[in-house]
């Protein structure tokens, strides 16, 4: 499957402090969990958020390791010959170069697009896979829902997964045919350099809105992951941007490839406008050409304008393109309809920034009509950025007739506290309800709604589970919805 094995060929492309041992030696795989190590392995020592990498380098080396990526020295094997060291400054970093040429470089054979942005990257990145399959070929997708190889679907652990695995995949997409690969781009993985080996053809970006502010800790550094994927973009890249996003245009700031913009609002490189919506699908006008989606929401104008731009960006036919457009279907999870034998409509969305849970809501008030309630159902996760919990049951009540609060993925939080960070951001304390198990919170606004009401279960979307503690226990929207829904005569 690889012929690149050599350690000297494996590090060339790398930038090493030092080397202390034989460089000619022959490396037969590679991991970062030590509990994964075979005999004349590459042990990557990374030094993490929760963990240091450089206290597993002995029981890696007991379990057969020969080579140790590390940052600094591990003093105890330095005269032992048959450990080789390789010091470098970044363990990350030199991980995904050297995963790449491990793989033998599988990024290079295919046309690769990395989508980021707070929103819409997987919408993006799995309608682009749906496309490109449509007219004809075989395609990869790593996303936060699911990862694919052609026809075959790996249950997805990130959004973007490591260097090492993300390598192995593309090598795998490679030795099924596949000729393009969409992939998600996470702020945590930009920055952490996950994506640095992969050779891009594509960068797109969505838009930029609060999240991940646990992790980065500044919305600036939240924008500088972000352009640091465009900015080790090569010359022969393309660089596509929402131009009506405020910080569009930053990401263009000194990257190397082609630049190009759209826009709804503005004058752009490829622009869009809405002609009409109601809650089967839009009527879109893209670049003159009218075009029927079944997807709805200004939000999902922009997904479709990105796919539209990206497909010819990529030399696809104009026609083919808007063509297969009108056949696309939505993601599970991403403003996906259920309806109840007597006309109640659940609306399944993985909204859990306050900008997606405001552009869904905006749009269900758009096409409801005057008779319809909407009845919200949010929360949010536990051990996550705290800063947005009262922002987004603020937009929920502001925007809804109805709301009640629930949990999401607690984690080691406690449950009512989360609600109660969220009920901060109330102005009525007397017009919602607070139930903190969620299949219970379902239930009641089935319980609630009237025909043609909308219910909208925000934050969860495709995931099936739910995280209590530490642990993972199964729960799905959808089945929760189906459930009730099956017990309404119409």
């Amino acid at each position: 499957m690889y012929n690149v094995k050599k350690l000297n060929q494996l590090i060339k492309d790398i930038k090493i402090k030092e080397i202390i041992g034989n460089s000619e030696r022959i490396v037969s795989g590679l991991s970062l969990d030590s509990r994964n190590i075979d005999k004349g392995y590459c042990f990557f020592a990374v030094s993490g958020t929760k963990q240091d990498g450089h206290l597993f380098a002995k029981d890696a080396i007991k379990r057969g390791a020969t080579t140790i990526l590390c940052q600094h020295p591990l003093e105890e094997e330095e005269n032992n010959k048959d450990i080789t060291q390789i010091v470098v400054e970044d363990t990350q970093a030199a991980m995904a170069l050297m995963a790449e040429a491990f793989y033998d470089y599988p990024s290079r054979k295919m046309k690769v697009v990395g989508v980021t942005g707070t929103n819409g990257k997987t919408t993006i990145a799995t309608l682009l896979y749906d496309l490109v399959r449509k007219l004809g070929y075989k395609a990869g997708l790593i996303s936060t829902v699911i990862y694919k190889i052609d026809e075959r679907s790996i249950t997805s652990t990130h959004t973007t997964p490591d260097a090492i695995r993300l390598s192995s995949m593309m090598n795998e997409m490679v030795q099924a045919g596949c000729t393009f690969c969409f992939m998600e781009c996470s702020s945590h993985a930009i920055s952490q350099s996950r994506i640095d080996g992969i050779n891009f053809d594509g960068a797109l970006y969505t838009n930029l809105t609060h999240d991940h502010l646990d992790y980065h800790h500044t919305y600036q550094e939240y924008i500088k992951a972000k352009k640091r994927f465009f900015d080790i973009l090569s010359p022969q890249a393309f660089a596509l941007v929402n131009q009506d996003d405020k910080n569009g245009m930053v990401m263009l700031q000194n990257t190397k490839a082609k630049k190009y913009t759209l826009a709804l609002k503005s004058l752009a490189d490829f622009n869009c406008k809405i002609l009409e919506e109601i809650p089967e699908g839009m009527l879109l006008k893209i670049d003159g050409q009218e075009v029927w989606t079944k997807l709805i929401g200004r939000f999902n104008a922009y997904n479709i304008l990105t796919i539209y731009a990206t497909a010819l960006l990529l030399g696809f036919d104009k026609s083919s393109v808007l063509q297969v457009i009108s056949t696309l279907n939505a993601v599970n999870g991403r403003m996906e309809n259920c309806i109840s034998p007597n006309g109640i409509r659940a609306v399944i969305d993985y909204a859990h920034t306050p900008d997606a849970l405001e552009n869904v809501l905006l749009t269900l008030r758009e096409i409801r009509k005057k008779e319809e309630r909407i009845i919200t159902i949010c929360g949010c996760g536990g051990d996550r950025d705290k800063t947005k919990r009262p922002e987004m049951a603020h937009i929920a009540q502001e925007m809804s007739d109805m709301v009640i609060l629930t949990s999401d993925n607690p984690r080691t939080e406690n449950a009512e506290d989360i609600i109660r960070d969220m009920e901060a951001g109330l102005k009525n304390k007397d017009s919602y309800l607070r139930i903190s198990d969620r299949e219970m919170a379902i239930k009641t606004a089935i319980t609630l709604a009237k025909p043609k009401d909308i219910i909208l279960i925000a934050g969860k979307g495709h995931e099936d589970y739910q995280i209590i503690g530490t642990e993972k226990f199964h729960f799905s929207d959808k089945e929760c919805v189906e459930k009730y829904f099956s017990l309404i005569k119409a």
